[in-house]
C-alpha cells in the first residue's frame, strides 16, 4: 500500500508539471509565433509598442546567480568541510540547525535587510564609480549568495559525511594528514554531491523573486554590448523573477500578446530553474548510491 500512494503521488506531481509546462507553451504560442527566436535572443521589452525580447533579462538572471555563486561556493564548501571534518559531532549538528534555521527565513525579510542595510553599502563602497543608487545588479547577486549559501552547506556536508569512514581511516593509516585525506580522498569521493550543491543552489539564487526585485533596480533594457562588461553591475537591471513579480504581470492581463510575452519568461524560467534543478537531483542520487 506505501509503495502504491508513492507512486500515485509521485506521478501526480509529475502530472502537475507537465500540464504547468503545456499550459505555459500554448499560452506563449502568441508572442513566439510574433517574435519568433527574437523574442530569446532580442534586447528590446516596450510593451506599449508590442515589441518583446528578454535577453536583458535572461542575462540579468544569469549575472545575479553567478555573482551569488561565485561568493557563495567558497564560503559554502569551506563552511561544509568545517562542519563535517572538523567539528564534533553535537556542534556538527548545532551548526546544521543554524543553516537550516537561515535556509527557512522568508525571501521578503532577507529583502528588507538589503534595503535597510545593503544596497547602502554597495552604494557607499562603490562611490567613486557614481553609481546612481545601490539598486544594482551587484547588491542583487551579494544578497543571493547569503540566500543560497545555506542549500550549498547543508548539502555540500552531507555529501562529505556520506564519504565512507573506512577510506578515511586507510588514508590516515598510509600516513596522510587530516587535511591530505580531505584533499586527496573526501573531497574527490564527494564530488558529485558538492556539484549537487552548487547546482541547486543555483536554481535556488534563479527562481528567487521578491528579495531580488527589492534591490535589483528593476530598469528593462539593460544589456551591455559586452557581455563581461564589470560596469554593468553597478547599474539597475531587470530578471526574469523581478519581471513577473512587478506590477506589469496585472497589465499584460487584459492584452492577448502582452500576456503571451509574460508567460513566456514564464517559460523560459520553468525551463532553465528545472533543468539546473533536474541535474543537480541527477548529481546528488549518483553521489548517494556511489
Amino acid at each position: 500500500m506505501t509503495r502504491f500512494f508513492s507512486w500515485l503521488f509521485s506521478l501526480l506531481a509529475l502530472a502537475a508539471f507537465f500540464a504547468l509546462l503545456l499550459l505555459f507553451v500554448w499560452q506563449s504560442l502568441p508572442v513566439l509565433r510574433a517574435e519568433g527566436g527574437s523574442y530569446v535572443t532580442e534586447n528590446r521589452w516596450f510593451f506599449r509598442q508590442h515589441q518583446f525580447g528578454a535577453a536583458a533579462m535572461i542575462y540579468g538572471s544569469v549575472v545575479v546567480s553567478i555573482i551569488a555563486l561565485m561568493i557563495a561556493v567558497p564560503l559554502g564548501l569551506g563552511a561544509a568541510i568545517g562542519t563535517a571534518e572538523y567539528l564534533p559531532a553535537r556542534l556538527r549538528w548545532v551548526a546544521k540547525a543554524f543553516m537550516e534555521l537561515l535556509a527557512g527565513i522568508p525571501s521578503v525579510v532577507y529583502g528588507l535587510l538589503g534595503i535597510l542595510l545593503l544596497r547602502n553599502w554597495v552604494y557607499d563602497g562603490f562611490v567613486a564609480f557614481e553609481p546612481l543608487s545601490g539598486d544594482t545588479l551587484l547588491t542583487a547577486g551579494l544578497l543571493l549568495s547569503i540566500m543560497v549559501l545555506p542549500t550549498i552547506v547543508t548539502l555540500g556536508d552531507d555529501a562529505l559525511r556520506a564519504v565512507s569512514a573506512k577510506q578515511r581511516h586507510a588514508a590516515r593509516g598510509l600516513g596522510l594528514t587530516h587535511a591530505e585525506t580531505i584533499l586527496f580522498i573526501t573531497l574527490p569521493q564527494a564530488g558529485k554531491g558538492l556539484w549537487a550543491a552548487i547546482l541547486l543552489g543555483f536554481g535556488r539564487a534563479m527562481g528567487e523573486t521578491i528579495a531580488v526585485f527589492l534591490v535589483v533596480g528593476r530598469q528593462d533594457n539593460q544589456l551591455p554590448e559586452n557581455l563581461f562588461s564589470l560596469s554593468m553591475l553597478l547599474e539597475a537591471g531587470q530578471t526574469l523573477t523581478s519581471k513577473l513579480g512587478g506590477a506589469e504581470t496585472n497589465i499584460a492581463y487584459g492584452d492577448p500578446l502582452h500576456w503571451a510575452a509574460i508567460t513566456g519568461l514564464a517559460l523560459l524560467l520553468l525551463l532553465i530553474t528545472g533543468l539546473v534543478t533536474w541535474l543537480g537531483s541527477v548529481f546528488r542520487r549518483r553521489s548517494q548510491d556511489a
